[in-house]
């Protein structure tokens, strides 16, 4: 479960936070939760994946550049 904390009564900002799905997690538990997924549904997600991968790699390269 994903818990989000409040700070100094700040409730708009922590629901913000916890619907910004940045590391992927919500995306992940449910795939879990659905189980099954068809073949192509699982190559069109590991090519979207390799895709994030590798623009993240190359923005971390090219920043020592």
């Amino acid at each position: 479960m994903t818990k989000v904390m409040v700070h100094s009564g700040n409730v708009e900002g922590a629901l913000r936070k916890l619907k910004v799905d940045k590391d992927g997690s919500r995306a992940k538990l449910k795939e879990r939760t659905q189980g099954y997924l068809k073949p192509g549904v699982k190559r069109r997600n590991a090519k979207k994946e390799g895709i994030i991968n590798t623009r993240r790699r190359n923005a971390r390269e090219n920043r020592y550049n």
